[in-house]
């Protein structure tokens, strides 16, 4: 009673691919995937205050484009796997990045703000699916001994959505127009659907997961507390960075093309972080998640006065991007040796907890921007990092500490 009563085997688990070659180029065009879910996903942060002006909103209501793609992930992430569960998954890869294609091209022309909420709610389906499949294809498309390379150069996609895919759409969006930053977008993402059709081999479903497996995950004391830590961190970190451009516009009195330079710099010490976080999170899982948050909570809580300046607001962006780049890696790899028997399931739950969370940040940061100031926002979001740590360093002298990662 152990994997046989928690996933159905359907087919054989791997399907090595023909030459190493090829595993590759299918790692890559998955990583690249991921890539454009992710700029698309948090590109409105760059964007915010052109978008919501054009549509006479305030920034709160704009933060929504961030709100509603979180919210749609969150429950798609297990509707959607569980759904397509017996479905060949690179076909299924396909059709969400397919879908992301659409929602992009839709947000271009969209003629009313609720066309474009649509297309997030587009958007978070494609993200609730994709990661979920996504996330864990390493071991299926490279041999064993690649399976860790081949697992960071998937995640470095997020880090590389914003070091890329945020500051170059928020580019495009001054020189051309936000649209045409949606419309780049989804040309893109039209690309990235021919490279999954091409290197990605045929995956049949090597488990089907179902909701009891969801469920009997979150029974599990370690699933919990990695439920709990991803909460916090990333309330905090997305409930004060998706407001990070009216700050800097109000508070640091930064022009348009220098905020994108920060962004820049924000997003090169992410992929930093992300590596940095790769490396050390196999051996000290805890340590990586509870000095993230310690660095989002310094940040966030000295942003208010030393990012009126900006040789003050620099370091702290970096610093900031260092933190936060190990957070995704940190999060997957904490949920997977907490169900090392459902991968996929462990991704479900990875997803569906991060990008609810993701939201929630946004919708209680706009609120409170729409009731206050970016300065405000940035103190609660410190606060709530400093329950992180705490939480973390509770979790390092608790009882049983030797069970848990």
């Amino acid at each position: 009673m152990h994997a046989a009563t928690t996933t159905a085997s359907v087919h054989d688990e791997r399907l090595p691919p023909r030459t190493p070659l090829s595993g590759w180029l299918a790692v890559v065009s998955v990583m690249w995937g991921i890539f454009v879910i992710v700029t698309t996903e948090i590109l409105p942060i760059g964007l915010l205050t052109s978008i919501g002006s054009d549509f006479t909103v305030t920034d709160g209501m704009a933060g929504l484009m961030m709100t509603m793609p979180g919210f749609l992930a969150a429950v798609s992430a297990p509707l959607v796997t569980v759904a397509t569960a017996r479905h060949d998954r690179r076909l299924m890869l396909c059709v969400f990045v397919l879908l992301l294609a659409l929602a992009n091209f839709l947000a271009a022309v969209a003629p009313d703000y609720w066309l474009v909420l649509v297309s997030r709610v587009m958007v978070g389906i494609t993200i609730g699916g994709f990661w979920s499949i996504g996330a864990g294809l390493a071991e299926r498309l490279v041999p064993p001994a690649s399976v860790g390379r081949a697992t960071a150069v998937i995640f470095s996609a997020v880090p590389l959505g914003s070091v890329l895919g945020v500051p170059a759409g928020t580019l495009i969006g001054d020189l051309a127009g936000w649209r045409t930053a949606f419309a780049v977008m989804g040309a893109l993402t039209v690309g990235v659907l021919v490279m999954l059709v091409l290197f990605v081999p045929p995956l049949p479903p090597a488990q089907a997961t179902r909701l009891g497996v969801l469920s009997g995950l979150l029974r599990g004391a370690t699933t919990r507390f990695a439920l709990l830590l991803t909460f916090l961190v990333v309330l905090a970190h997305f409930g004060t960075y998706t407001y990070v451009a009216p700050f800097l516009e109000q508070v640091t009195h930064a022009s348009g093309g220098l905020i994108t330079t920060f962004l820049l710099l924000f997003g090169a010490a992410g992929i930093l972080g992300n590596f940095l976080g790769g490396a050390w999170v196999g051996r000290y899982p805890r340590t990586v998640f509870g000095l993230a948050a310690a660095l989002i909570a310094a940040v966030t809580l000295l942003l208010p006065a030393l990012g009126r300046w900006e040789a003050g607001a620099v370091p702290l962006l970096i610093v900031w991007g260092i933190a936060y780049g190990a957070v995704p890696v940190a999060s997957q790899t904490w949920f997977a040796k907490a169900a090392p028997h459902a991968p996929e399931a462990a991704s479900v739950l990875f997803t569906a907890s991060f990008q609810a969370t993701i939201s929630m940040g946004a919708l209680v940061g706009g609120v409170l921007l729409d009731r206050s100031s970016p300065t405000s926002v940035m103190v609660l979001g410190g606060c709530v990092a400093v329950l992180a740590v705490l939480a973390a360093g509770a979790h390092l002298v608790g009882p049983g500490r030797a069970a848990r990662p």
